[in-house]
């Protein structure tokens, strides 16, 4: 039984742009084929800041795996085993927040990849093969190449340690959590501060020496989400449920009270 792909790494692959939908408070089968009749490649399913249970984040990416769009999971760097249970049931990918050194991201990469890259155990149903896995070694070792790993930049400090952290294997990509970065920066809100135009640089210029991927996060004024695709940032989470239920819904209304 072949592997779901991962369409997310398939359009990263192929130089193009994958679009993340953010999944905070939509809950239920539903998120992945909303996403995917929208135009999204992959769900950012938040738990982090979103209020949800491995259980109900793994629920949305079983269903997500035959919808046309890839789910990953968002832990918190300290939550090891909230990702490697998400990546048992049914995640094709995580997103590790707050991470600041090298040290660091060798601990997540050896966590979310099996021997002998990681230490990831085996075991959980195999979603990713509809239940039909290959022999083990050979899954694992599809899996290592499949799976997504994402580490987040958010300080200064991370962006000084960019070209160390693109320099660890089973990392794939380093994504820029631009508002929480501003924060740190002292600059909040600031997206396009010149020095957030810079770490932008470092970070592009970290992943293209190591042959990894930049992601944008937090950057959705379109004037600086072009200048930063531009520089080339192609994992992007393009918003989250909420806000995008609101623009539309916004739209809507003023539409039909302009009618009356």
């Amino acid at each position: 039984m072949p592997l779901v792909p991962n369409l997310a790494r398939q359009r990263l692959s192929a130089g193009e742009l994958a679009l993340g939908f953010g999944i905070h408070h939509l809950r239920g089968s539903a998120a992945g084929m909303i996403a995917a009749a929208a135009g999204y490649d992959w769900l950012f399913i938040d738990m982090e800041h979103g209020a949800m249970s491995v259980h109900e984040a793994t629920q949305i990416a079983i269903a997500a795996l035959n919808q046309g769009v890839t789910p990953i999971v968002r832990v918190c760097r300290d939550a090891i085993f909230e990702g490697t249970r998400a990546l048992d049931n049914g995640a094709m990918g995580v997103v590790v927040p707050h991470i600041d050194t090298a040290e660091e991201a060798r601990e997540v990469a050896a966590a979310y990849r099996f021997p002998p890259i990681g230490t990831r155990s085996w075991g959980g149903p195999p979603f990713a093969y509809n239940f039909k896995p290959p022999a083990v070694a050979e899954a694992q070792v599809e899996l290592n190449k499949e799976i997504i790993v994402a580490c987040m930049i958010e300080t200064p400090l991370a962006v000084e340690n960019a070209d160390a952290i693109a320099a660890v294997p089973g990392v794939d990509v380093l994504l820029i959590g631009t508002s929480d970065l501003t924060a740190s920066m002292g600059i909040a809100g600031q997206i396009g501060h010149e020095r957030v135009q810079a770490a932008y640089r470092a970070v592009a210029a970290a992943c293209g020496k190591h042959s990894k991927i930049m992601g944008m996060g937090g950057v959705y004024d379109e004037t600086w989400a072009s200048a930063y695709i531009k520089l080339g940032a192609r994992f992007n989470l393009s918003g989250s449920d909420h806000n995008l239920l609101m623009a539309g819904a916004a739209a809507r209304s003023k539409f039909l009270r302009s009618l009356a």
